[in-house]
């Protein structure tokens, strides 16, 4: 099985969660690296491994052949990371709400929900057939 590849302020991972742990340690010492306070690190952390799981299991459908890549940046006092996968692309207007009377004992659903309330911006780039890309911003 591949590995990941770390370049600068990049990581790109096989689509499999066995991954996730380097994924959260690499991101926290770019954080740390940063001066981000570790409350925010926490909230940063649980957003992009919501989003990473997100891309390996539905966007790649967990094939180790298809890479996730996570890039971190420090911009204007904002944290940014974008997180990209190779899968087929999706409309995050489909996501129905967690918290909506029909959804709530549905064991899926919750991630994008938890980001959106974690992170200060949440943008979604959909290139049909060439993956998704999530870009989610944090004001430090």
């Amino acid at each position: 099985m591949k590995k990941p590849t770390i370049v600068g302020n990049t990581i790109s991972i096989p689509s499999s969660q066995d991954f996730l742990v380097d994924v959260d340690s690499f991101l926290e010492g770019k954080l740390r690296g940063f001066g981000v306070d570790d409350s925010m690190v926490a909230d940063i952390a649980i957003s992009v491994t919501e989003i990473v799981n997100n891309a390996i299991v539905h966007g790649n459908k967990s094939d180790p052949g298809k890479a996730v890549t996570i890039e971190v940046s420090k911009d204007n006092g904002a944290v940014l990371i974008t997180i990209s996968d190779e899968g087929n692309g999706f409309d995050p207007g489909s996501v129905q709400s967690p918290i909506d009377e029909n959804n709530l004992m549905r064991e899926v659903g919750r991630g994008i929900f938890i980001v959106r309330s974690l992170m200060d911006d949440v943008v979604f780039e959909i290139r049909r057939g060439k993956g998704t890309s999530v870009t989610i911003t944090k004001k430090l």
